[in-house]
């Protein structure tokens, strides 16, 4: 029997389960196979970490979005933008920028 890409990901988290990018990596598999909420607080997890994890800001917004949370989503990402622009990772800032603005005022009452 094969293992599916997402039992391989759990195999190798076995051995190491705090890399972060087996995680990350786990997160977008869930999403994947549609068990997204397990895979978003995966993301959430790795955006609360230090340092946090910035691509999982990103991912986290995209989820979101994908579920009609868009406020959540702005959050994510506000906090995503901060969290890259202490990094001093000026292109996931923009990246996540560029999806808040593209929300524009999608999902308010």
């Amino acid at each position: 029997m094969t293992m599916s890409r997402r039992e391989k990901i759990e195999a190798l988290l076995k051995d190491d389960p705090q890399d972060v990018f087996l995680r990350y990596s786990l997160a977008l598999e869930m999403e994947s196979t549609d068990d997204w909420e397990a895979g978003l607080e995966i993301l959430e997890q790795l955006a609360r970490e230090t340092p946090p994890y910035v691509p999982a800001f990103h991912m986290a917004g995209q989820h979101l979005v994908k579920r009609g949370r868009v406020e959540d989503a702005r959050r994510a990402l506000r906090e995503g933008i901060e969290a890259a622009r202490s990094a001093g990772n000026s292109h996931a800032a923009a990246e996540m920028a560029e999806l808040l603005a593209s929300l524009g005022n999608a999902g308010e009452g």
